[in-house]
């Protein structure tokens, strides 16, 4: 009877060495199993981290994205407002351009119809000088030769002389037209011009 209870209560201790082994084995593991549960927990974590991190940078770029989108709608926009302002320019300059050529035509025949008028008022004021000359010319020997008439008048011999000339030849009668004989003058109502020596 001792030696069966010597034998059980060694049975005994090899199943209890067993399960303390076991059970030591089992608290390995699960000691394994946590340790690896919270590296598990902590490469979650880090890639919650990460994927929260790459949705934030998404956002971001996305919000990047619509800003830039929006940005080169309104560049457009600007673009094209600065085209047709450049167009409407070149288009205003170059009426400008065709007024001012117009203009510059203007004031070119302007200029030459005045210088025209210049040269034509220069060949005019030319021969009124040249009649006044031939004027005064003649009215000084007009004055000369009215001297000399009157002289003759004053002279009772010369004018004795006269009167028997006309009183013998009564056809050859003094008219205006013979007075002004020989003086080159042409003498009208509302003209009157010096005709130039031959």
């Amino acid at each position: 009877m001792a030696g069966s209870l010597l034998v059980s209560n060694r049975n005994h201790n090899a199943l209890h060495e067993m399960d303390a082994a076991t059970i030591a084995s089992s608290s390995n593991q699960l000691f394994s199993a946590q340790t690896q549960i919270a590296d598990c927990k902590k490469t979650i974590s880090a890639f919650s981290n990460q994927l929260e991190a790459s949705q934030t940078a998404s956002s971001s770029i996305s919000n990047q994205w619509v800003e830039a989108k929006s940005a080169q709608a309104a560049a457009t926009e600007q673009i094209t407002a600065l085209k047709q302002e450049a167009a409407q320019q070149a288009a205003q300059s170059e009426s400008e351009k065709q007024t001012l050529g117009q203009q510059l035509a203007n004031l070119t025949n302007q200029v030459a119809s005045l210088t025209n008028q210049l040269a034509s008022t220069q060949t005019s004021l030319a021969q009124a000088n040249k009649d006044y000359a031939l004027l005064e010319n003649r009215f000084r020997r007009d004055v000369a030769e009215r001297l000399l008439v009157e002289r003759k008048f004053n002279n009772d011999a010369e004018l004795k002389a006269q009167l028997d000339y006309l009183r013998w030849n009564p056809n050859a009668k003094i008219s205006e037209d013979r007075i002004r004989e020989g003086l080159n003058v042409v003498v009208k109502s509302n003209i009157c011009y010096v005709i130039a020596p031959e």
